[in-house]
């Protein structure tokens, strides 16, 4: 009997399968932002229905959300036909490629339906399970976020001067400016034992922003970011955003985090490990 060649051999035969430029890929995430912007938009500041995803609690999404995914999934399978995506308002788009887009749309739903600009759309790009690029856009403020092969990067406008950005030292729990999304976000119990610990050893906490904190993280403005029960949507995109400026992204348990869970996002090592520490004895 003959057998099938196995996934390598596979992937090394078929041209749809084969590794694409860096540049190339790059190019792709722009555009996709570059189309969803104005889209979502059109409803920012003005009057829209919301609907609640939520059996329990509040977890609101817009037709901005579905109709920025919707556009940005078309533009993808017209560029990268072969490419996977998944996405959080329609969920997974399979692909033949090694390549899978992960999206979130408006990443700070919440923050959009009052009118606040602290929200984002989340285009990233896994290779073979790996983040690969990342990319956060907001429209409204003009500012965009992205990492490109080796750095971390941001403008102001699509005419603005391109930045390099770099986390900023902190060795110690005690120095450090720690964000998160929501206090109510955090369990009963642990979690919230947690959160209060933390409160308590830093040097300032500040909530909401969603994952525009994790780019003011980059760009060195904070230091440390705890969150609970984040979807690989959530997270996956910021990864290479926070790595290449110098920054750690785990688990609480100190695993890789592009698959989601409880997520803990630091600007120095020496406070990441710190703060693992006392995720350890909690």
């Amino acid at each position: 009997m003959t057998q099938s060649p196995g996934p390598a051999k596979h992937r090394k035969n078929n041209p749809q399968l084969k590794h694409l430029p860096f540049k190339v890929l790059l190019e792709g995430a722009h555009a996709f932002a570059d189309l969803s912007g104005p889209a979502i938009l059109k409803s920012f500041r003005h009057p829209i229905a919301v609907d609640n995803k939520a059996n329990g609690g509040f977890d609101p999404v817009t037709a901005a959300d579905r109709g920025a995914e919707k556009v940005i999934t078309r533009a993808l399978k017209a560029r990268f036909p072969d490419h996977a995506l998944t996405g959080e308002e329609f969920g997974e788009l399979n692909g033949l490629s090694r390549y899978r887009w992960i999206v979130d749309p408006i990443d700070g739903t919440r923050a959009f339906i009052m009118g606040s600009p602290l929200w984002g759309t989340l285009i990233g790009l896994m290779d073979d399970g790996q983040p690969l690029l990342g990319l956060m856009d907001q429209p409204f403020t003009g500012e965009r976020f992205w990492s490109s092969e080796k750095r971390t990067h941001m403008r102001r406008g699509p005419a603005g001067k391109t930045t390099t950005l770099k986390t900023r030292p902190c060795a110690k729990l005690s120095d450090a400016v720690l964000t998160s999304t929501h206090p109510g976000l955090f369990a009963k119990g642990r979690q919230q034992e947690i959160l209060a610990r933390f409160e308590k050893s830093v040097r300032m906490t500040r909530f909401g922003g969603d994952c525009y904190g994790y780019c003011l993280l980059a760009a060195g403005f904070v230091d440390l970011i705890i969150e609970p029960s984040l979807k690989t949507y959530d997270i996956a995109p910021l990864i290479p955003i926070i790595e290449r400026a110098g920054g750690v992204v785990t688990t609480w348990s100190g695993e890789p985090a592009s698959a989601g869970g409880d997520i803990l996002a630091s600007g120095d090592r020496r406070v990441h490990e710190a703060a693992l520490k006392v995720l350890a004895k909690s």
